[in-house]
C-alpha cells in the first residue's frame, strides 16, 4: 500500500523550483558555532573564534534578524596584525556568481560603528584564490545602534576585478581587517546571500497551504506546499505539545526544502503544528491551519521502512530538477555527481519496490536521467566525469587536472543502470526505451581506452582531453573500485582481458591473510580500511556464495565490518561515544573536513552510513547500531533526508550535511538485506556470469562465521552506572528476536517513563535512560524501579539517581 504522506511529498517537490539565491548563511544547526566557516588572527589583532577546532564563527541566539541565530563577528584590529573570517554554505560548494548581481546581508550592532572601522570584504573560490579586498565603507555610511540594516554589495565590484579568483566557483565570503583603530567591535551578521535584486517580489508572503504532519517512532515530520512568492526567505515552524497551552517557535527552514523534522525523542508524544512564511524584509505571513501528529513505538521492520523512505527523498525530491541526477551534497546547486547518481538510480528501484512511488513515476524519472546522460552529459571515450552541471551536462572539474573521464564514477553509474535495465523488464514503450538507452550507454563506455595500452593490464582512473593521463592514477585493489574491473571484463564492445583482474586489480599488495580482533581478513589493508570498500562495488554485485582465488567477498566484507566494530569497541584512542552500538568508520565529513575515516585514520568521527550500509553482512549488529543512532543521537543527526553525514562526540561536532555517496549505500544496502532486490537484478544481466567464469569465480557455500552463543532464556543483566547521574544504560540478553517492553516507575509505583515497546533482535541489547520522564522533564534524585517484559517473562531491578 502506497504511503500517502510520501506521495504528497513527491507532488509538492516535483512542482518545486529550487531556490535561486546562493545562501551562504541562513541558520546554524549548532547554536554555539557555525561549522562551514574558517577564521584566523595574528600579531596584536584579535578575532573571537569557536568550535572544536577553534577556528569557527561564533553564533548568537540572542541577536538575530530571522530564523533562530546569527553569526557573531567580534574583532580588534591592531597595526601589524591581521584577521579574516570566512562563511560558506553547508558542504563548502562553489557558486557561479556571474549569474547573480548582489551580495546582501543583515548587520546589527549594539553601538554605532563608523564606516571607516568596518571590515573589508572579499570572496574566495574552491582553489582558495581570492578577489582583491573591498572596503565595506564603500557601500554603507555607518552601522546604527540597535537596529538591523541591510548591506548590499554589487557583485560587479568583483566581476570587474576578480584577481585570481574563478567567479564560477566561489565558495566563501570573507570579512577581514581594515582600519587598525585598536578598538573592540562586535557586529551580528544574518542572511548572507547572493541574489538577483531585480527579481525580488514585493508582495507580502501568503499563508503556507497543504500542511501535513506524520508521527514516527521518535520524530514528527511537518511538510507543506512551497509558497509561490519569489522573495520567500524561509519558513517558521510553531509547535504546541499536548501537555502545553501555547505555541512555541521551534525551528526554521530554507525555502528549497518545505519540510521540518521535529525530533521529540520518544513514542507517545502528541503535538500540534502551524507554519508561516517570511520574506526578505522579514515580514511573516499568517499562520497556517493546525495539524496534529503523535509518535508511536515502531517495529524493526517499520523503522527500516522509515529509514529508507527518508533517505529516498534525497534522491527523488532533492534530485536536480533538469537532469534528475543526484546533487553532490545538500546545497551543491548545479553540481551533480556521477557515482552518487548511480546509487540514486538504484534508490529509485527501491522506491518503486517499497511503494514510495509508482512504477510509472520511477520509469519517467529514469527516462529523464537517461535522456540527459545520452544527449547532454559530457563523455570522454564513453566515461562520464566525476561532477557535471545538472542543467548543461558540462564537466565541472573535480580538481585541476581532473576535468575529463572518471572510470570509477562511471562504473558506479553503470552498475546502477544495469540493475535498472533488468528491473524495468515490462514490454511497454517507456520500459523498452529505458532498456535500449541503458544498453547504448553501457556499450559505448570504452573501458579498453583506460588501459592506456593493451600490455599494461591495468586500468587508470582518469583521462582528460586537456591533460591526458597527467593524473596517472592506476586502479589497483583492494579498495572500492572492484566493480570497475568486473564491468570492464564483462563489456562485450570495449572490454579488457581477464588478465587485467589478475595483474592490474589484484596483482599489487592485494592479499592480506592476517586476523584482527579474531576476524580473518583475506584481502585489503590491515584493519580493512574505511567501510565504503565493502559497499560501493557491492550495491549491485552480489558477493554471496562465490569466491575467486583470494576470497569469498561476502565473508571478507563481513569480517571487515566486524573488525571495524571491534576496533570502535576497543577504542584505543579513548574517543567519547564509541561502544558496541555506536560504531562505524568510513569516508565522510568530519570536524576538519571530508576524510576517509578508518581504524588506522581515526579522529573520533562516526558515520551512520558505515554500520547501516553493512546490514547485509552484519544484520544484528547493524540494526542495533541503526536504532541506537536514531534514538540516542537523532536529535542532532536525523533530518528530512534521514541520517546526516557524521558526528564526533569528542569534539561536540554534528554534521548538517547530506552527501550523496554516503546516503545511497544506506537505502540500497538496506534493501539488499531486506529483499536482495538490487543484487538479484544486477546479477541477472546476461553479461555478468560469463565475466565471473572468465575471471575464475567458483561457487562457495562455506560460511566461516562463528555464531555467538545466545542465552537459553531472557536475561536482565542490570543497569550501569548505578548509582548514576544524569543517565544510565540497561543491558539485557534475548535468546530470539521478540517484543520487549521497558518501563520505569518511581518508589510509589507510578510509571514515569516508557522506554521501549517494540521488537529487538536476538543477542545483547542496551537501552539508555537519560533521567527524563515521558514529558521530557528531568526527574529528581531517588530510587527508581525498572521492569522488562519479554518472552512471557517479567524482570525488575532498582536503580539510584543521585544529583
Amino acid at each position: 500500500m502506497k504511503n500517502f504522506l510520501l506521495l504528497f511529498l513527491l507532488l509538492i517537490f516535483s512542482e518545486l523550483s529550487f531556490a535561486q539565491d546562493y545562501i551562504f548563511f541562513f541558520d546554524s544547526p549548532d547554536t554555539s558555532y557555525y561549522d562551514p566557516s574558517w577564521g584566523y588572527y595574528n600579531g596584536a589583532s584579535y578575532l573571537e573564534l569557536k568550535g572544536p577546532t577553534n577556528n569557527k564563527y561564533p553564533v548568537s541566539v540572542t541577536n538575530f534578524y530571522s530564523g533562530i541565530n546569527s553569526l557573531k563577528l567580534h574583532w580588534i584590529s591592531e597595526s601589524g596584525g591581521d584577521w579574516g573570517m570566512a562563511v560558506a554554505a553547508e558542504g563548502w560548494p562553489g557558486f557561479n556568481i556571474l549569474l547573480k548581481d548582489s551580495l546582501t546581508f543583515m548587520v546589527y550592532s549594539a553601538a554605532r560603528i563608523d564606516s571607516s572601522s568596518l571590515p573589508v570584504i572579499y570572496i574566495q573560490d574552491l582553489n582558495n584564490n581570492t578577489t582583491p579586498k573591498v572596503k565595506l565603507s564603500n557601500f554603507v555610511d555607518s552601522i546604527s545602534a540597535n537596529t538591523w540594516q541591510k548591506i548590499i554589495v554589487p557583485l560587479s565590484v568583483f566581476k570587474n576585478n576578480p584577481g585570481s579568483a574563478d567567479l564560477t566557483k566561489i565558495k566563501t565570503v570573507f570579512f577581514g581587517q581594515n582600519l587598525a583603530d585598536g578598538a573592540e567591535h562586535t557586529i551580528y551578521i544574518d542572511e548572507v546571500r547572493m541574489i538577483n535584486a531585480g527579481n525580488s517580489n514585493t508582495n507580502s508572503p501568503s499563508t503556507p497551504t497543504g500542511v501535513q504532519a506524520k508521527g514516527y517512532d521518535s520524530h514528527i515530520d511537518v511538510l507543506w506546499n512551497p509558497n509561490p512568492e519569489t522573495n520567500i526567505m524561509g519558513y517558521y515552524i510553531y509547535r504546541m505539545l499536548d501537555t502545553a497551552s501555547t505555541y512555541v517557535r521551534i525551528g526554521v527552514t530554507t525555502p528549497d526544502v518545505p519540510i521540518y523534522t521535529d525530533f521529540v525523542g520518544s513514542p507517545g508524544i502528541k503535538a500540534k503544528y502551524e507554519v508561516t512564511a517570511f520574506d526578505s524584509n522579514n515580514i511573516e505571513s499568517l499562520r497556517s491551519s493546525t495539524v496534529t501528529a503523535t509518535t508511536y513505538s515502531m517495529s524493526d521492520d517499520q523503522l527500516l521502512t522509515m529509514l529508507q523512505e527518508a533517505t529516498f527523498r534525497y534522491f527523488w525530491n532533492y534530485a536536480h530538477p533538469v537532469s534528475g541526477l543526484a546533487r553532490e551534497r545538500l546545497g551543491s546547486g548545479e553540481t551533480v555527481t556521477t557515482g552518487g547518481s548511480g546509487f540514486g538510480v538504484m534508490a529509485i528501484l527501491v522506491g518503486v519496490n517499497r511503494g514510495f512511488i509508482t512504477r510509472d513515476q520511477g520509469a519517467q524519472r529514469m527516462i529523464k536521467i537517461l535522456n540527459f546522460l545520452s544527449t547532454k552529459a559530457d563523455r570522454f571515450h564513453g566515461a562520464f566525469p566525476h561532477w557535471m552541471n545538472g542543467t548543461t551536462g558540462k564537466v565541472i572539474p573535480f580538481s585541476t587536472y581532473d576535468d575529463g573521464g572518471d572510470l570509477v564514477e562511471t562504473a558506479d553509474m553503470i552498475q546502477g543502470l544495469l540493475t535498472a535495465r533488468q528491473f524495468f523488464n515490462q514490454n511497454t514503450v517507456d520500459e523498452d526505451s529505458i532498456r535500449s538507452m541503458i544498453t547504448n550507454i553501457w556499450q559505448t563506455v570504452d573501458w579498453a581506452w583506460y588501459e592506456r595500452d593493451n600490455t599494461s593490464y591495468t586500468l587508470y582512473w582518469h583521462w582528460s582531453p586537456d591533460f591526458g593521463w597527467m593524473m596517472n592514477m592506476p586502479i589497483r585493489g583492494y579498495n572500492e573500485a572492484m566493480i570497475v574491473y568486473l564491468l570492464a571484463i564483462a563489456s562485450q564492445t570495449h572490454g579488457v582481458s581477464k588478465y587485467c583482474y589478475d595483474i592490474g586489480w589484484s596483482g599489487y599488495l592485494y592479499a592480506n591473510g592476517k586476523s584482527f580482533y579474531g576476524y580473518p581478513l583475506y584481502v585489503g589493508q590491515d584493519y580493512g580500511g574505511p567501510l565504503f570498500f565493502a559497499h560501493y562495488s557491492f550495491l549491485g554485485f552480489d558477493p554471496r556464495n562465490k569466491k575467486d582465488k583470494f576470497a569469498d567477498y561476502f565473508i571478507n566484507n563481513r569480517n571487515q565490518t566486524l573488525i571495524n566494530r571491534a576496533y570502535c569497541i576497543a577504542n584505543p584512542n579513548h574517543f567519547a561515544g564509541y561502544d558496541s552500538v555506536t560504531w562505524g568508520l568510513t569516508a565522510s565529513d568530519g570536524p576538519s573536513g571530508y576524510d576517509a575515516h578508518s581504524p588506522t585514520n581515526d579522529d573520533g568521527t562516526i558515520s551512520p552510513t558505515a554500520a547501516i550500509s553493512s546490514m547485509p553482512y552484519t544484520p544484528t549488529e547493524s540494526i542495533a547500531a541503526f536504532k541506537n543512532l536514531y534514538h540516542k543521537y537523532g536529535k542532532w543527526i536525523w533530518g528530512p533526508f534521514g541520517f546526516k553525514d557524521a558526528f564526533n562526540v569528542s569534539k561536540n561536532w554534528y554534521a548538517g550535511s547530506y552527501v550523496s555517496i554516503d546516503e545511497g549505500p544506506i537505502i540500497d544496502m538496506v534493501e539488499n538485506y531486506r529483499s536482495q532486490l538490487l543484487w538479484n537484478n544486477f546479477m541477472a544481466n546476461p553479461e555478468i556470469q560469463p565475466m565471473l567464469d572468465n575471471i575464475g569465480f567458483v561457487p562457495d557455500f562455506t560460511d566461516v562465521k562463528k555464531t555467538p552463543a545466545l542465552p537459553k532464556e531472557f536475561v536482565l543483566e542490570g543497569n550501569y552506572p548505578n548509582p548514576f547521574n544524569p543517565g544510565t544504560t540497561i543491558k539485557f540478553l534475548l535468546p530470539e528476536s521478540g517484543y520487549v517492553e521497558i518501563n520505569i516507575y518511581n518508589i510509589l509505583g507510578e510509571k514515569i517513563r516508557s522506554l521501549a515497546n517494540n521488537i529487538f533482535p536476538a543477542g545483547e541489547e542496551k537501552v539508555q535512560w537519560n533521567g527524563k520522564n515521558d514529558f521530557g522533564e528531568y526527574v529528581s534524585s531517588g530510587v527508581y524501579i525498572y521492569t522488562l517484559k519479554a518472552m512471557g517473562k517479567e524482570l525488575s531491578r532498582k536503580m539510584l539517581l543521585l544529583k
